[in-house]
């Protein structure tokens, strides 16, 4: 299991699963923003506001979403992570990492911009947001989205989302 201590969402110290499955070493990713692991700014803030207002009224919080490695690829990963301080949240967290079976199957498989958009949709953002970090346009990013919707068989968002993180 790929373990990371941040303070106040900078990487202060990591195991050797960590950096064989995110492939930065421990001296050049300890003292980074943990910014460098999310595919986008946006992802980056929106799973901070999130986690941010789970961990402080629970202490521990677990969700699935997209991380970027070193080499530029993403991997699908389940993140849980517990604050150390719950007066402040961020100040001291423990995160573990576990890579994720690609869970989108289908009789078409999806192309790469629709993995990238499905893994957006995942993690609860807009058509507008999701727009903005591909650098597309929202509509675009509908079109993908209906898309991914009729190659897994699905009508609603809802629906796709449990399809997507294996509870549907």
């Amino acid at each position: 299991m790929a373990l990371m201590i941040l303070s106040n969402r900078h990487i202060q110290q990591v195991n050797a699963e960590f950096e064989t499955l995110f492939g930065w070493p421990q001296p050049e990713i300890e003292g980074q923003s943990v910014r460098l692991l999310y595919p986008s700014s946006i992802d980056y803030e929106k799973t901070g506001s999130r986690w941010a207002r789970r961990l402080a009224g629970q202490q521990r919080h677990e969700d699935e979403r997209f991380m970027r490695c070193r080499s530029g690829a993403t991997l699908w990963m389940r993140a849980r992570g517990r604050t150390l301080t719950p007066d402040e949240p961020f100040r001291l967290t423990l995160w573990a990492f576990d890579p994720l079976p690609d869970r989108i199957t289908g009789t078409d498989p999806l192309t790469l911009r629709e993995r990238e958009v499905a893994g957006y949709v995942v993690n609860g953002h807009s058509s507008k947001e999701i727009g903005i970090a591909l650098g597309i346009s929202p509509r675009t990013v509908e079109v993908h989205r209906s898309a991914i919707m009729r190659k897994l068989g699905v009508a609603k968002v809802a629906e796709l989302v449990a399809r997507l993180t294996g509870r549907g």
